[in-house]
């Protein structure tokens, strides 16, 4: 006799949810081991031993990101099992890199220790809101709420003094002396929050056409407005920020997210378009904007502003296909190798190889995450994780071109990968919420109530339905 289908339900659940949790206990044991492994070659090519302080060093880190594994399978079970270990791969290479760049003699300041502070606060910031979100779709309650604190939290370091706002040229900081924090990073969440609630609700906005011309149903000019108010702020950020690369995130999410919800390319086109006019007005502008597209067409031109560019170019065409090895390189002669350059850095010692590892690495969390946007049911939720996922996707495009020279430098930094505070906690605040949509995605549908059980149709008894006049 057949058993009943709530029984068989809940009796496969359980071995799918183990098999996930062996699965992603094994992955962060697997990340804990080459991180492990990588900083051993660092001391051994730097100071010629190995003491017991690096296996230390590296069940600590296994430590760690076990208490989140367990957070993971405490509040999001079905949550994808190898987003987490991504996350912890390239975090803890960028924690090596780090390191290695202290042992240089021209570096300054230590970074390590305080980006193992910032790894920490990170890791406990992301199972709290994997514990107090229970549901992704409760976000969207709060959209107009997220964009108005997101677009407050953006402009605040543009309108404060630059006493206490700029850093290398670019107004991004809140520094209070004890304390310094980017807001950008956290306001990009809660833009994509906003964004996400705002298309779902509005979408017959950008899917209605106008005129046909060139074979292109075209929008209506009074649906332009939203494009046309986000390019507006863009431009906003340069002037007020002096910073293109939070100007272009901004944007290109906007873009992103309007070509998920519609599917029609035509909004990305207009959106270039007017992000091509923003960039010749931003040019002709602003002169830190000319620094650095001269930087950029011409980096072994002589000067101070092409030398960190160079320096990173050069770096790179000597680690060649196979690298110069991890601690027998210079990467210390970049300036800010340890921020705006670490790909160069990595690129230096571990070579194209390396590099290219590195960057499949990226591009399997950004699939992982996409997955789970085409897999979740609720628009909200394909939305936000599309979101979500494009934001990564877009700062390592736009990091990676700037030190390779195929862009212009912007101030965007490795996710991850890079020192920064702000940007770290933003970022593990980005993966629990997508490892949350992840879960919603996997989750079994509750099997329907049982309706009262129905007679046989041979059994059944005749019924007549009257006319209707």
């Amino acid at each position: 006799m057949a058993q009943p289908a709530t029984t068989t339900g809940s009796a496969s659940r359980a071995p799918r949810i183990a098999t996930r949790r062996g699965t992603e206990l094994f992955m962060l044991v697997c990340s804990a081991v080459i991180v492990t492994f990588a900083l051993v070659i660092v001391e051994l090519s730097q100071e010629q031993t190995i003491t017991r302080e690096l296996f230390y060093y590296g069940v600590a880190f296994l430590a760690l990101y076990g208490a989140a594994h367990f957070g993971v399978r405490r509040w999001a079970p079905y949550a994808d099992p190898l987003i987490l270990p991504l996350v912890s791969l390239i975090n803890g290479l960028g924690l090596v890199m780090l390191h290695r760049l202290d042992l240089a003699p021209v570096v300054g300041a230590p970074f390590t220790g305080k980006q193992i502070v910032f790894t920490t606060a990170g890791v406990v910031l992301f199972i709290l809101v994997l514990a107090f979100v229970k549901d992704h779709r409760t976000l969207a309650q709060y959209g107009y709420t997220c964009g108005f604190i997101g677009l407050a939290l953006l402009a605040l370091p543009g309108l404060l003094p630059s006493s206490i706002s700029e850093a290398n040229g670019a107004k991004l900081w809140i520094n209070l002396g004890f304390l310094s924090i980017q807001p950008g990073e956290f306001a990009k969440i809660l833009l994509l929050v906003f964004f996400a609630s705002f298309l779902v609700s509005k979408r017959e906005l950008f899917t209605t056409a106008g005129k046909r011309f060139l074979g292109v149903d075209w929008p209506r000019p009074r649906d332009l407005a939203p494009v046309l108010v986000a390019w507006l702020l863009s431009i906003g950020i340069v002037v007020l920020e002096k910073d293109l690369g939070t100007s272009l995130l901004f944007f290109g999410i906007v873009l992103v997210m309007i070509y998920i919800a519609t599917e029609r390319a035509v909004w990305v086109f207009l959106g270039l378009s007017m992000f091509a006019l923003g960039c010749v007005l931003a040019f002709n502008l602003f002169s830190h904007v000319q620094a650095r597209v001269n930087t950029w067409l011409d980096p072994l031109a002589e000067g101070s502003q092409n030398d960190q560019l160079r320096t990173g170019l050069f770096g790179m065409a000597n680690g060649g296909i196979g690298g110069s090895g991890l601690g027998s390189g210079m990467p210390n002669l970049t300036s800010w190798a340890v921020s705006d350059f670490i790909i160069s850095a990595i690129g230096e010692e571990l070579g194209l190889v390396g590099l290219m590892a590195l960057l499949m690495v990226y591009l399997l969390l950004m699939m992982r995450g996409l997955r789970s946007a085409l897999a979740v049911r609720d628009s909200f939720g394909k939305l936000f994780a599309g979101g979500l996922s494009f934001t990564i996707a877009l700062q390592l495009f736009v990091v990676a071109g700037g030190v390779t020279g195929l862009i212009p430098m912007t101030g965007l930094t490795a996710p991850f990968l890079a020192a920064g505070g702000s940007s770290m906690l933003a970022n593990y605040v980005l993966v629990a919420l997508l490892l949350r949509i992840s879960d919603a995605a996997r989750r079994p549908q509750a099997p329907a109530k049982p309706k009262q059980q129905q007679a046989p149709i041979a059994e059944a008894h005749t019924e007549l339905v009257e006319r209707p006049r």
